[in-house]
């Protein structure tokens, strides 16, 4: 669901009028509508739009036909003849009749806020799950709206098959949507077994797991690539990467654990992308430590943190132990610095400040790190050598006959984890 056309001859660029309501119910939230349209302009922006104006409704509740009434709409047709607009995009959901009203209306292409974000995720998934995954968000979106589709409903490209006798084409078309969406659904059941098989050879290795998690463009990305060296996309932009990418990270002490960053969160992220995603989200739920990283130097960064706690509920990873990283704070000014909260938990950093990223390690060492205990173990159990090694932090080693005796660092989440091995061999003074 592209919202570039493409012309037979040349690529036509859609050129936009931004559109936003703000209701009794928005103005209670406390939150700045101002500040979620300019989010919709980066949105739009990294769609590849050409944005040409704004337009603003004050109502106190949304039309149920035209959604910013009438007049307004008349206003936004008589800008986009003279701006030259061929689409409008709303910074709300609309519904399947407001769609088709507003089209029929005037003669553009119509887009909400969900759609937009529905594409870009569509432009950036490139891995085989993450394709299935954007596929079924935008057809379990689409389905309840598509009688108000009208022009919009070209742009799924092959999605929708053909007209069978005796079927009006809107029946043929929700037959072949709700049977593409069944399809989608087994290929994804297929894939999540797939991610549960990793799941759990990563579980029975041992393997200490952190996710990095965070606000779209707060530099998850960024500080993966700088903490290990990954090979990873990286763009100023939302929504620059999609699918989770895992890689090495050595803490201090040589221990090693799998750093993890996740796609990144917005404020309305479409219902039906959380659902068609979870398995990629939960992999939160694996992690050992939560990094949480934030933008700092962006105005809306309490909101942008809160809407990151309340995902990070849904999933049921919010008590997981959490480190917040106020990222970007070269680009802050002073008072935006003196603003941030200080004290365990937070860390100030920029992702490309090599003493930040020392500090980063350390503090992921000591949040992970534990009591000490000692270990006896027999020389033929090269099994439980092992697995202390990949999860705790050996101190020391001492050998005493056939045996040899690991003082390990180990917190007490491992230690539950890996107790059932772990327990018989428990060195007491």
């Amino acid at each position: 669901m592209a919202i570039t056309t493409h012309d037979t001859e040349t690529d036509i660029q859609d050129r936009a009028i931004l559109v936003t309501l703000v209701t009794d119910k928005i103005k209670r939230t406390g939150i700045d509508p101002e500040l979620s349209l300019q989010e919709l302009v980066q949105l739009a922006e990294t769609a590849g739009v050409e944005v040409l104006d704004v337009l603003r409704q004050n109502k106190e509740t949304p039309d149920s036909k035209w959604f910013i009434g009438k007049g307004k709409v008349e206003e936004l047709r008589m800008a986009a003849d003279g701006l030259g607009a061929n689409t409008a995009i709303f910074d709300q959901e609309l519904s399947g009749a407001q769609v088709r009203n507003l089209e029929e209306s005037l003669d553009l292409k119509i887009i909400d806020r969900t759609q937009l974000i529905l594409d870009i995720f569509a432009g950036r998934a490139k891995t085989r799950e993450g394709i299935i995954q954007v596929e079924l968000a935008q057809l379990s979106y689409l389905l309840p709206r598509l009688s108000g589709q009208g022009k919009n409903l070209s742009r799924l490209g092959g999605g929708i098959g053909t007209r069978g006798p005796g079927e009006s084409k809107l029946e043929t078309d929700r037959r072949h949507i709700r049977g593409r969406i069944t399809e989608l659904k087994r290929q994804l059941d297929e894939v999540v077994k797939t991610r549960e098989l990793h799941r759990e050879r990563r579980r029975k290795a041992g393997a200490v797991q952190v996710a990095l998690v965070g606000y779209t463009n707060a530099g998850k990305s960024t500080l993966l690539k700088q903490l290990t060296d990954a090979d990873v996309y990286i763009e100023n932009q939302l929504f620059a990467t999609l699918d989770p990418t895992s890689r090495v990270l050595q803490l201090t002490g040589g221990k090693e654990v799998v750093l993890t960053d996740t796609v990144g969160f917005i404020q309305n992220l479409p219902h039906d992308l959380v659902a068609s995603f979870r398995a990629t989200l939960e992999e939160v739920n694996e992690a050992n430590l939560v990094l949480h990283v934030v933008d700092a130097s962006s105005p809306m960064r309490v909101e942008q943190m809160e809407i990151v706690q309340t995902i990070l509920q849904d999933l049921g990873a919010a008590s997981k132990p959490q480190i917040v990283l106020f990222n970007k704070i070269d680009l802050c000014e002073p008072e935006q610095l003196e603003m941030l909260p200080t004290g365990t938990g937070f860390l100030k950093i920029s992702a490309f400040n090599p003493e930040d990223l020392t500090r980063i390690i350390e503090i992921i060492s000591d949040e992970l790190a534990g009591d000490t205990l000692n270990f006896r173990i027999p020389g033929d159990r090269g099994d439980i050598s092992s697995l202390l090694y990949r999860v705790g932090e050996v101190l020391e080693t001492t050998y005493d006959e056939n045996d040899v005796i690991y003082n390990v660092r180990l917190n007490k989440e491992d230690y539950d984890k890996w107790g059932y091995m772990l327990a018989d061999f428990v060195d007491q003074p």
